[in-house]
């Protein structure tokens, strides 16, 4: 199925952030895999000590931020689940800043979490798989917001690429 890719009316600033940085593609879950195994490809090419080590105080390491981008996958897909099944329940949103600390990700090995990081990909790309059409077309609310269930995958793959792109640039590119 061909997934259309929201436009900038269809969205807050906040989701349109994210969107507008994935290729324009109506194959997202395609795409999905294809940036999974570039993440993954970038991310084992680094030494230990870059991994845990942030670019400045108060950042994240690395392995912080892979986490992150695993918990706010996991939100996004739990939320694209209840508004295809028609919940309208007005669901909250999260605190990154709290999650990231405590994911106690810097005590974990990276091929442990880019294992995790493949096996949630993969589940994640296996449910929007199973939506037809009408669930695609479903919008729900979260965090006082209304989230289309079309414009999700596209905020996965933009919120990775959105740290991917700080990654090179302050870690590997200083």
């Amino acid at each position: 199925m061909q997934i259309s890719k929201p436009n900038q009316s269809e969205c807050t600033p906040f989701q349109w952030d994210y969107i507008s940085l994935v290729p324009d593609t109506k194959d997202i879950l395609g795409e999905m895999q294809i940036q999974m195994i570039d993440t993954i490809d970038l991310v084992t090419s680094l030494d230990d000590e870059t991994l845990v080590t942030p670019y400045a105080p108060g950042k994240w390491s690395i392995l912080q931020i892979l986490v992150h981008c695993m918990d706010a996958e996991r939100i996004f897909a739990y939320r694209a689940l209840r508004f295809a099944r028609k919940d309208q329940t007005d669901l909250p949103g999260f605190d990154e800043e709290l999650y990231a600390p405590n994911s106690k990700a810097n005590d974990r090995k990276i091929l442990g979490i880019v294992k995790e990081f493949s096996l949630l990909r993969a589940s994640t790309i296996e449910l929007f798989q199973s939506f037809d059409e009408e669930m695609w077309a479903q919008k729900g609310k979260a965090n006082g917001n209304i989230v289309a269930v079309n414009a999700l995958p596209y905020m996965i793959c933009g919120h990775e690429i959105h740290h991917r792109n700080i990654i090179e640039e302050r870690y590997i590119g200083k």
